[in-house]
């Protein structure tokens, strides 16, 4: 049972390590409010993980994710200031992230692209369309309900913790006793026996791309209603963390394995990296080295592994 969950263990082992650490040298980051700050923070990037987890269970990539989190999180300032409420705007951007999902999706499941050479693709197109767009000018003027949903600063964080904890328990779930989780995994683990099975592989890649896209759009919502103006550049960089968290949490890059304890223990990990070296006085760029050094490792062990089972089923082959 250890042996199962030793990514998961390992990754709580370094998070414990990591707070022990902050307790020993730097005490100050226990004394203000910056767990619950971290959990704020970490909210959006949850959810995204959800989908990002999907999406690499499925054995595919997506590298777009930070440019369709700005696009759509502009796209709901913007609908929040022509006067849409609230209720019209949750949707829409959803929707907006589904359809910029479903983009992906048809490229990838539909016209048999590489995923990794289609979301680079959409990640470079969206990303220069918003520039030319907005020229970084910020979406201001915005109602007095959008930021924190007009529940005020102290509900609001609670509300957007709760939310991201509700989607990930759906996850959690959904992997464990839905068809159309355990059909995920098969495809990421072997799509031409998936295919035997009765299940269509490319119609689950479609929809993870999907799925995908309309969390992603879910997360820019609520990491808007934080701040009274929308930041164009808000999802820069975003999906390093993303990925990161995902195959330090154990989802395996080479697709099929992987489990939801995983995915929120590398979101934490990653999440409390950026306050941590800012509390130790580590200068802030190295949390960006940090993570793609934590992808390196993480999908390193991943292929040490894999190649360990491989000979060992060869050995049991050969006799």
């Amino acid at each position: 049972m250890i042996g199962r969950y030793r990514r998961e263990l390992s990754v709580a082992a370094a998070l414990a390590a990591l707070l022990g650490l902050l307790w020993i040298a730097a005490p100050r980051f226990y004394e203000g409010d910056e767990i619950r700050a971290i959990l704020v923070r970490s909210a959006p990037v949850l959810i995204l993980a959800v989908g990002m987890a999907l999406v690499v269970l499925a054995r595919q990539i997506d590298i777009s994710v930070g440019s369709v989190f700005s696009v759509t999180g502009v796209a709901a300032g913007l609908l929040a200031r022509s006067g849409i409420p609230m209720a019209g705007v949750v949707p829409l951007t959803i929707a907006a992230g589904a359809l910029l999902g479903a983009l992906n999706g048809v490229l990838v499941s539909g016209l048999g692209l590489p995923a990794i050479v289609v979301t680079l693709a959409t990640r470079s197109a969206l990303q220069e369309s918003l520039a030319w767009a907005r020229e970084g000018e910020f979406v201001r003027d915005l109602p007095a309900g959008f930021q924190w949903m007009g529940l005020g600063q102290e509900a609001g964080r609670w509300v957007l913790v709760a939310a991201a904890a509700l989607f990930f328990a759906a996850f959690a779930w959904a992997m464990r006793w839905l068809a159309a989780g355990r059909a995920v995994r098969a495809v990421g683990s072997d799509a031409e026996a998936a295919r035997l099975a009765g299940i269509r592989p490319a119609r689950v890649v479609f929809w993870v791309f999907v799925l995908m896209g309309a969390l992603t759009g879910l997360a820019a919502l609520l990491n808007s209603v934080r701040f009274p103006m929308v930041d164009p550049n808000a999802g820069k960089g975003l999906e390093l963390q993303v990925i990161a968290a995902v195959v330090v949490g154990g989802v395996a890059i080479s697709g099929g394995r992987g489990t939801p304890a995983g995915v929120g223990l590398g979101v934490l990990l990653l999440s409390s990296i950026g306050s941590a070296l800012l509390f130790l006085g580590i200068p802030a760029p190295w949390e960006k080295a940090l993570q793609g050094a934590i992808i390196l490792v993480a999908v390193a062990s991943d292929a040490f592994n894999l190649r360990q089972r491989t000979d060992a089923r060869a050995s049991l082959a050969s006799r």
